[in-house]
């Protein structure tokens, strides 16, 4: 049966390997499952941590702040 995800070969050091297998048995998941899912939440806290860098550079900046009832009228 075809898959519509694309396939991406790994290498694990023994340690994380080990891990991966325990945590996957204790979801009872298959590991291949579980790693997709640990690594869609380090790319979930990737891209909040952009944006939290974002953020605090744009209120280093001079300049007009608007307030939340300046921009949404609340």
């Amino acid at each position: 049966m075809a898959t519509t995800k694309r396939r991406l070969n790994i290498t694990l050091a023994p340690d994380v390997e080990k891990l991966i297998t325990q945590i996957a048995k204790r979801d009872r998941v298959p590991e291949a499952t579980k790693i997709s899912e640990l690594l869609n939440i380090s790319l979930m806290m990737e891209e909040d941590k952009a944006f939290s860098l974002l953020g605090e550079n744009r209120l280093k900046e001079k300049g007009k702040k608007l307030t939340h009832a300046d921009v949404w009228g609340k």
